[in-house]
């Protein structure tokens, strides 16, 4: 049977980002998606994961989902079969970035969450076009049900995240990294940077999609995790 498969949501998102690729996905193999809540550092949220996971497991994150599935590689690569990483960064968060997040934590924490999540997900990163309104109102949608505190814990794990070059450059296992063309969070370059440390890593760049392919392209990103699943588990 093929070896079960982990999905871990980004910063502010839940199970919904997912729902495309698990319902095409899941006749074939058993799914798992993993919240990344009640830690405030991504070591943390990393071992939650690992101890609920199956022995041996695919895995598939988004944005600070990828995050926590480096570090999960890092601590368990004996676990890890095959790694997608969507929409995400390798790198630690610099000074000015983490700096960056403080103004948003205080808004989370007065009440004003509904104004942070449009900032950490502009509109402008995701693709122009009729189907902005409705990702935008997704992740809001989200980001609500999930709450403040949650905000300001993922915020301080993105903000004190570990440097995963030496992860990726180490990884021995089947990698798909992508992301939407129009992504500014993380945009294409930080991906192709990626795809470049991991030894045999495909790239793949998703049109007409920003930061959230799952929810903006979910055929292309699902067709692209299908593909990825399938790949041969010894690299060549």
């Amino acid at each position: 049977m093929a070896e079960p498969l982990v999905l871990l949501p980004g910063l502010m998102c839940d199970a919904r980002l997912w729902s495309h690729p698990f319902l095409a996905l899941n006749d074939m193999r058993a799914i798992m998606i993993a919240p990344l809540t009640g830690a405030t550092s991504v070591g943390a949220l990393a071992q939650a994961v690992l101890d609920v996971a199956p022995r041996r497991f695919a895995l598939a994150g988004h944005a600070l989902g990828g995050v926590v599935a480096m570090e999960m590689l890092s601590r368990a690569p004996d676990r890890v079969a095959r790694i997608a990483l969507l929409d995400t960064s390798p790198l630690a968060e610099t000074p000015q970035d983490a700096a960056a997040r403080e103004p948003r934590i205080i808004g989370a924490q007065n009440g004003r969450l509904d104004d942070v999540l449009r900032e950490e997900i502009p509109s402008a990163a995701l693709a122009p076009g009729p189907g902005r309104v409705e990702v935008g109102q997704a992740v809001l949608d989200m980001g609500r049900s999930l709450g403040a505190e949650t905000f300001v814990a993922q915020s301080r794990a993105m903000q004190r995240r570990p440097d995963q070059q030496k992860t990726l450059r180490d990884c021995r296992v089947p990698a798909l990294v992508l992301c939407g063309a129009h992504d500014s969070v993380f945009p294409v370059r930080r991906h192709e940077t990626m795809a470049e440390l991991i030894p045999g890593a495909v790239l793949k760049v998703i049109e007409d999609a920003g930061h959230l392919p799952p929810l903006e392209q979910p055929d292309a990103t699902t067709e692209a995790l299908r593909e990825w699943l399938a790949a041969p588990l010894v690299l060549r």
